[in-house]
């Protein structure tokens, strides 16, 4: 029995390529398909403590109960249907539907059972792995586009460009499908071919397109007139690596600031949070977990402040979820930087992976976290300090009212 800590969720892209304390994982709430670079996952701090649970001992850090539960009704139900139904009978299908059943009565969408095929996708997706194209789709004026290319990806190597409209997968028509829908359609098994025609202006052009296992770095960074824009896009095994080296760039170019843009970021691995927010707060508190209401963690940054005496904004929206939650809530809380943007996600609650025979799964939301100051933002989300709205006009129109407001606060 093998067991991780996660904070996770995603939101409304869909990437077409293909994110964990012991690990612990955070990660956004709406639903952020990186299923469509075809697919990278965002991830979410934990899911929720449904106050204290029986156990009598634990199990490599794994906490079991000697409770049972009369299951003499569904092993009746299984018989009648065995005698009664018409039609061939998968029974490791039905106890594994079973065990989903039983996971989804808590009423909690962040505690599931995954199958083995489940669970290998959900692995893949913490480290940004997906087997697609490598291109991340969202819609622009009702219709799916490709928003961004992978560098050395078969979308790149094909020929597709970003703003891309995707009208056919497959002789299947793109009308009214949304970014999840039309990512589904591309992804496929690595070797496999998918046909997808776009249109370029006025043009039309048809693309075979080989899939191959596609990897989305999670940061990316440049420096514009003076200030260091970082991009973080899931917080997973490599992401507080990979972020300090921006922060070396921008500190030996002297940047006038910073900008930390989690917008649309579902969240990662807990681990790499502390240290990302460690480049702005010296060992100070990132987040308090709770379970049953009482306190049994502080979570505090690490690593070498680099960022500390930089200027910083933070950029926010709807997507920012649980552990982007988490450092834009602890550098909020800490006044170490300015927040823009639209109220986060507000997932405020953290899950333990637990390995189950035959590679499956149990992801089961274990405590709550709450910001420095002691706040729960689960459900309420973070407002930010300036409120800047991005909306579905400013995006078909390719403006960014936000990190235009953001550099504003530069000038």
């Amino acid at each position: 029995m093998s067991y991780n800590k996660h904070m996770h969720d995603e939101q409304n892209r869909s990437p077409i390529s293909g994110l964990t304390k012991k690990t612990r994982q955070v990660s956004l709430a709406t639903l952020l398909f990186w299923v469509a670079v075809v697919g990278v996952v965002g991830f979410v701090a934990g899911t929720r403590s449904g106050g204290n649970l029986p156990f009598s001992d634990i199990l490599g850090g794994v906490r079991t109960t000697n409770d049972k539960i009369d299951l003499s009704e569904t092993q009746r139900v299984y018989q009648l249907l065995k005698a009664n139904y018409d039609g061939q009978i998968d029974t490791n299908k039905l106890i594994d539907g079973a065990n989903r059943g039983m996971v989804a009565a808590t009423g909690d969408i962040h505690t599931n059972f995954f199958s083995k095929e489940e669970t290998d996708e959900f692995e893949k997706s913490l480290q940004g792995k997906v087997s697609g194209v490598g291109a991340e789709i969202g819609v622009r004026s009702g219709q799916p586009t490709i928003l961004r290319v992978l560098e050395n990806s078969p979308a790149k190597q094909a020929g597709l460009l970003s703003g891309d409209v995707i009208t056919k997968v497959n002789d299947t028509s793109t009308k009214d499908f949304d970014a999840a829908k039309t990512a589904e359609l591309i992804r496929g098994d690595e070797g496999t071919t998918v046909k997808v025609v776009i249109r370029r202006g006025q043009d039309s052009k048809d693309f075979t397109i080989t899939r191959a296992m596609v990897t989305d770095a999670s940061v990316a960074s440049s420096i514009q007139d003076g200030v260091g824009l970082l991009h973080i896009r899931r917080f997973d095994a490599t992401t507080a690596v990979e972020a300090r080296k921006a922060a070396d760039s921008f500190v030996a170019a002297n940047v006038r600031g910073v900008i930390l843009d989690l917008r649309d970021n579902g969240g990662g691995q807990l681990d790499q949070v502390a240290s990302v927010a460690g480049m702005w707060l010296d060992r100070k508190t990132v987040l308090i977990e709770k379970r049953g209401g009482v306190e049994n963690e502080r979570i505090t940054s690490k690593g070498l402040p680099l960022l500390a005496n930089k200027k910083t904004v933070v950029l926010v929206n709807g997507g920012t979820a649980s552990a982007s939650e988490i450092v834009a809530g602890a550098l909020k809380d800490h006044n170490a930087a300015t927040l823009v943007g639209e109220k986060t996600f507000g997932k405020g609650t953290v899950q333990q992976t637990i390995g189950l025979d035959g590679g499956k799964m149990l992801k089961v939301t274990i405590e709550h976290w709450y910001t420095p100051n002691g706040a729960t933002i689960d459900k309420h989300g973070i407002e930010p300090n300036n409120k800047v709205e991005l909306t579905i006009q400013d995006t078909d129109a390719g403006r960014d009212p936000q990190l235009e407001a953001a550099k504003k606060l530069f000038s």
